[in-house]
């Protein structure tokens, strides 16, 4: 089983820079709240330096050095997770929703499985191997490796982590990207009177430390990503998630097995989506970089068509459906059953955060890519792991008869 956690890879296949450093317009976009003060922190000077020296950025650039930069990166040097942190994901909000997922590993308990991790912040593979395995046993570690660090997870299972997925093993593979794409470097495109022009990010010429964002003066490479009949007025595209996609395709549909991404996002409706968190609340992406999370709301509609004619996909459809789907309601019966009146106040608390529709419950969505084969009943021939042919409805993409 292969697994891809929250984080960036660093693979994105940006076009080349090829832009006037000049004749810039200035631009807003809503990117959070601004502080009173901007804060100088090392990741601003060092972008300072970089623009001055090679004109303004572009954001997906922006978002890759701020979040991953090897000497100055959020995800690389920052403690990010939790109460304490800066966000706090779905399997710390309640229990619930990992009970609701372990329905998932019935499907692989006949099989002899790993668990591959592509993970590039060396914080974040800290936290899960405290979470996954027995502190008693240590961890292999070699940083050169294209497998930086191997341990055992509690119940014995073989667990690696790497930073790019072409470094995971190839064959078989369930694949899980939990609040994984959202992070990955997007380019801003805006409507013009003139056509659509890239948005960049600038230092503002009335104050030396501050970062604006302008629209490019022409056309830029990376413009061939936006749809020809797109009727948005404001685009981000990924291309490194296109990347990853295609590749999940490509093996899935070489070796069988599936993946299911979970994250926030839409079906190519939303607009200005790029956003900052510090502190759990919102945090103006231009100020103090390097002290919040970055993130864009995933386009679902952009990774069906990368996807497209290798394998068949499913969603996206909101959490609040999928975890209904999966059983949520019949788990959280049973825990309040068995839960004291401060565990059943806790419980009731998570369970709201993930299915409330104006909380997590349909900003969150599902979407999940499989062998064509697999919609039409017929096991396929590498699926060693199942003695019947494999049936629809797929679990959480259809209503399922729960006992």
């Amino acid at each position: 089983m292969s697994v891809l956690v929250r984080g960036g890879s660093g693979r994105l296949c940006a076009a080349a820079r090829k832009v006037i450093p000049c004749l810039w317009s200035g631009q807003c976009f809503s990117s959070g709240r601004e502080p009173a003060e901007n804060q100088v922190t090392p990741m601003l000077r060092h972008l300072v330096y970089k623009i001055k020296a090679t004109g303004p950025i572009t954001v997906a650039e922006y978002m890759k050095e701020v979040l991953t930069n090897p000497a100055k990166g959020y995800y690389v040097h920052r403690d990010m997770l939790g109460e304490k942190g800066d966000f706090i994901t779905s399997p710390e909000i309640s229990q619930i929703f990992g009970e609701v997922f372990s329905q998932l590993g019935s499907v692989l308990k006949n099989c002899d499985i790993s668990i591959h991790m592509v993970e590039v912040s060396e914080k974040l593979s800290e936290i899960q191997a405290l979470t996954l395995t027995e502190e008693k046993i240590p961890l292999e570690r070699n940083a050169g490796s294209s497998v930086y660090m191997k341990g055992v997870t509690k119940s014995g299972i073989p667990i690696s982590w790497y930073r790019d997925l072409h470094d995971v093993p190839k064959g078989y593979s369930f694949y899980l990207a939990h609040e994984f794409f959202d992070v990955l470097p997007v380019h801003k495109f805006q409507k013009t009177p003139q056509g659509w022009r890239e948005v960049f990010i600038d230092i503002d010429p009335q104050v030396s430390d501050k970062l604006r964002f302008v629209l490019a003066p022409c056309v830029t490479p990376a413009e061939v990503f936006i749809q020809r009949d797109e009727i948005r007025d404001h685009v981000e595209v990924c291309p490194e998630a296109g990347v990853i996609i295609q590749e999940l395709s490509q093996r899935i549909a070489l070796t069988g097995g599936a993946a299911l991404i979970a994250d926030y996002g839409h079906d190519g409706t939303k607009t200005d989506t790029f956003r900052g968190f510090c502190g759990h609340k919102l945090h103006d992406v231009l100020t103090a970089p390097g002290t919040a999370d970055l993130t864009a709301d995933v386009d679902f509609s952009y990774l069906r068509r990368m996807a497209e004619g290798q394998v068949a996909s499913l969603g996206p459809i909101k959490q609040q459906t999928f975890l209904k789907n999966m059983g949520i309601d019949v788990r959280l019966k049973v825990l309040l059953d068995k839960s004291d009146e401060p565990a059943r106040q806790q419980l009731l608390q998570g369970y709201d955060m993930l299915m409330n529709p104006k909380k997590m419950g349909e900003r969150f969505n599902f979407f999940a890519l499989l062998p064509h084969q697999r919609l039409h009943g017929r096991s396929h021939p590498m699926n060693t792991c199942q003695s019947k042919p494999s049936v629809s409805p797929v679990a959480g993409f259809g209503e399922l008869a729960w006992r």
